[in-house]
């Protein structure tokens, strides 16, 4: 699998380190109950099909990604920064 790293250009998967569902973005608030947080770190969705998932390039740049693949086919469909969608949605 090539992941487009929007830095260093298409680069091999292996480069990369897998972290989650970029949906875990959205923590919970400090202050919510113990069933927010238990969901938050304990359950996770296995979806077939097109995701956004975090990944970190650890041989590359050290930039943080979200990248749109499907899991079923395992194409890539692209990849952005995510310190540029984070600062978009504040």
């Amino acid at each position: 699998m090539r992941i487009p790293c929007p830095v260093c250009g298409d680069r091999d998967h292996r480069e990369f380190y897998y972290v989650g569902d970029a949906v875990a973005l959205d923590r919970p608030d400090p202050e919510a109950g113990i069933d927010a947080w238990d969901s938050y770190v304990h359950l996770r969705d296995n979806p077939a099909g097109v995701t956004r998932d975090l990944w970190y390039h650890d041989g590359g740049c050290g930039s943080w990604l979200v990248v749109t693949r499907n899991t079923v086919t395992h194409d890539v469909l692209g990849a952005e920064l995510a310190r540029k969608l984070k600062g978009a949605s504040a």
